[in-house]
C-alpha cells in the first residue's frame, strides 16, 4: 500500500466517524420533549385517572303498583274500596308524620256498627339494597277496657304482645274521623308470636284505643272512585 492510498483510507474513515456522530446528536436531538430540559430522557407518560362507577341512584319499586293494580296511595276521601270481599265507603283521612316516616290512614264505614281503618305505608327494604314495599294494614277495633300501653309485654284476650314501637306523630285530617283537625297522635306498637300486631292510639289528651292489625296484599283493594 502506498503512503497516498493510506492516507486517504484514514481521511475516510474520519469522514465516516464524523458522519455518524452527528446523526447520533441528531436523532438524540428530535428525542426531547420542548421544555423538558437537556437531559434528553422521554418523560413519563402523565398519570391516567382511574374510572369510577357511576353512583348508585335510589332504590326504586320494581313492583306493578299502579299497573296491574290500583295504588293504595290514591285512595281519596269519599272513594269506595273492596278488600276481603267487603265494600267500604272511606269517611276520612289522617296523614301522619313521624321522625321523617309518613303514612295515611283511611277511616272506613262498611254498613256495620264499627268503624275499621286501613293504613296504607311505604316501607324501606329489611336488607340494604332491599326495594321498598307498600304495608296495607286493615285495623279492627278490640275491647282493651282501659288498658294502657305498657313498656313490657301485655296479655290482650289471652295472647302475649310484645313491644315494637312507639312514638308521637304529627297530624292532619280529612272528612270524617272523629280526630282534630290538626294534632299529635301517641302510639305504640305491639307483635305477638304467632305474628299478630296490635297497636295503642290516642289523640294527645284523650283515651287510649286499640286495634287489631291485618296484613294485606297491595293488589287485593279495588277502588271505585268519587263520582
Amino acid at each position: 500500500m502506498t503512503p497516498a492510498v493510506a492516507v486517504m483510507i484514514g481521511l475516510g474513515a474520519i469522514t465516516v466517524v464524523l458522519l455518524l456522530g452527528a446523526f447520533y446528536a441528531t436523532t438524540r436531538q428530535d428525542r426531547r420533549t420542548p421544555g423538558d430540559g437537556s437531559s434528553g430522557e422521554t418523560p413519563l407518560p402523565p398519570p391516567v385517572e382511574a374510572e369510577r362507577s357511576p353512583p348508585r341512584g335510589p332504590v326504586q319499586d320494581t313492583g306493578h303498583v299502579g299497573i296491574d293494580y290500583p295504588d293504595p296511595r290514591t285512595i281519596k276521601v269519599g272513594d269506595t274500596i273492596e278488600c276481603q270481599g267487603t265494600r267500604s265507603r272511606v269517611l276520612g283521612a289522617v296523614y301522619l308524620s313521624c321522625q321523617g316516616v309518613q303514612w295515611t290512614e283511611y277511616m272506613l264505614d262498611d254498613g256495620s256498627r264499627r268503624h275499621r281503618w286501613l293504613s296504607v305505608e311505604t316501607r324501606s327494604g329489611n336488607a340494604p339494597g332491599d326495594a321498598p314495599h307498600l304495608e296495607v294494614l286493615l285495623w279492627t277495633p278490640v275491647p282493651t277496657q282501659g288498658m294502657v300501653p305498657a313498656k313490657r309485654m301485655i296479655i290482650v284476650e289471652g295472647a302475649e304482645f310484645f313491644p315494637a314501637d312507639r312514638g308521637t306523630a304529627a297530624f292532619r285530617s280529612e272528612g270524617y274521623t272523629g280526630m282534630p283537625d290538626r294534632g299529635l297522635l301517641d302510639f305504640a306498637d305491639y307483635h305477638a308470636a304467632d305474628g299478630r300486631l296490635l297497636a295503642f292510639e290516642r289523640v294527645q289528651g284523650g283515651a287510649w284505643n286499640s286495634s287489631y292489625a291485618q296484613s294485606l296484599p297491595p293488589g287485593s283493594i279495588t277502588i271505585d272512585r268519587k263520582v
